[in-house]
C-alpha cells in the first residue's frame, strides 16, 4: 500500500478546532504519525505547541481521538517508561506508546530522562518535531537552533547578531545510544517519513526508536504560512536537515544532494536569518558540510 493509500484511508485522530498556526509544521506531524500508528495508541505530549495547541479536550469530541497525557517539560521518556512497562506486564505489547516533544523538551530539559530511555532501551516511539526553539512561549533559542537565528534570548543587537553557537545534531547522539531504530524525516519527503513512521512503531516493540522531524514555524521563524513545506524541502536539498536511518543493518542515507541548494540561498526570505553577515552565513555552511560529510562517512 502506498503512503498516499495510507494516509487517504486512516482515520484522522486529531478533531477539528486544533488552535496551531497557519502552516504549523507540527501539526501536520502530529496528524500523520496518529493516521500511521491508529487507535490503539497512547501519546505523551509534553508542554509546548503541541500540547498548547489543543490536543486535550473535554472530551473525544475534540482535542485527539486518542489517550493523551501532558507530563512536564523533562520528564516525558520516563512517564512513558512506565507507561510502557505496564502494558508489556498486562499483557498488551500491541498497545502503540507514543511521545511526541519539541526540541527544547527532547535536547534540552528532557535530554535526561531521554538518554536514560534510549539506554535502557525501552519499549516506545519517541518524536522530536524540530522546529528549533521554544516556539510556544515567545521563541527562545535551544541547542537544536541554527547559528545566527534571531530569538527573543539571541536578539539581534550591536553586543550579539542572533544565536552564537552551532546547533547540537540530536539524532546521531541518540542513535548512538544503540536503540533498535533512529531516523531522521521531514513533512516535505512525506512517502519516507510514513516508511520510517511504520519502521519506527516495529521498531518500538522491540526497544526503542526514535524519530527527529523537521517542523518548520512560520510564526518564529518569520515566513509566509504557505511556505512551510517548500521550507523543509529545501532544508532537505541544502543538507541543513539530511534524510538518514539507523535500523539493525546499520546507517543509511536517504536523499543525496548531487548539487546542494547553498545556505546563502536557504536563507533568503527568512525572517529570523535577516540580519546575516556573509561571514555568517560561510560559518553555517562550513558546519552543515562537515556534518553531511561525517554522515556519508558512517553510512558508507
Amino acid at each position: 500500500m502506498s503512503y498516499i493509500d495510507v494516509l487517504r484511508e486512516a482515520k484522522d485522530l486529531v478533531t477539528p478546532g486544533m488552535s496551531a498556526c497557519q502552516g504549523c509544521g507540527g501539526e501536520l506531524i502530529l496528524r500523520t504519525i496518529l493516521k500511521v500508528a491508529g487507535e490503539n495508541t497512547i501519546i505523551g505530549i509534553p508542554p509546548g505547541c503541541m500540547a498548547g495547541a489543543g490536543v486535550v479536550g473535554w472530551n473525544y469530541a475534540n482535542g485527539l481521538h486518542i489517550p493523551v497525557h501532558i507530563p512536564l517539560l523533562d520528564n516525558t521518556a520516563s512517564f512513558l517508561t512506565g507507561l510502557s512497562q505496564m502494558y508489556q506486564r498486562k499483557g498488551r505489547p500491541d498497545v502503540n506508546i507514543i511521545a511526541l516533544a519539541g526540541d527544547g523538551a527532547t535536547a534540552d530539559c528532557g535530554f535526561q530522562s531521554l538518554s536514560a530511555a534510549a539506554e535502557r532501551n525501552e519499549k516506545m516511539l519517541y518524536v522530536c518535531y524540530d522546529n528549533e526553539g521554544y516556539m510556544n512561549t515567545g521563541y527562545q533559542r535551544s541547542s537544536t537552533t541554527t547559528k545566527g537565528s534571531r530569538t527573543s534570548t539571541t536578539p539581534i543587537g550591536s553586543v550579539i547578531n542572533g544565536k552564537q553557537q552551532q546547533q547540537k545534531y540530536l539524532p546521531l547522539i541518540i542513535s548512538m545510544h544503540n536503540v533498535e531504530y533512529c531516523a531522521t524525516a521531514s513533512p516535505s519527503h512525506m512517502a519516507d517519513f510514513v516508511a520510517k513512521v511504520q519502521k519506527g512503531l516495529a521498531a518500538s516493540k522491540k526497544g526503542f526508536a526514535y524519530l527527529h522531524v523537521f517542523s518548520p514555524c512560520p510564526t518564529g521563524w518569520a515566513y509566509a504560512p504557505e511556505q512551510a513545506i517548500s521550507m523543509a524541502r529545501k532544508a532537505v536539498q541544502s543538507n541543513l536537515f539530511p534524510l538518514w536511518e539507523k535500523d539493525g543493518q546499520g546507517y543509511h542515507l536517504n536523499y543525496e544532494n548531487k548539487n546542494p541548494v547553498p545556505m546563502a540561498e536557504f536563507v533568503k526570505g527568512i525572517g529570523k536569518f535577516k540580519s546575516l553577515t556573509e561571514k555568517d552565513v560561510e560559518s553555517i555552511q562550513e558546519a552543515v558540510d562537515q556534518r553531511y560529510h561525517l554522515l556519508q562517512r558512517i553510512c558508507d
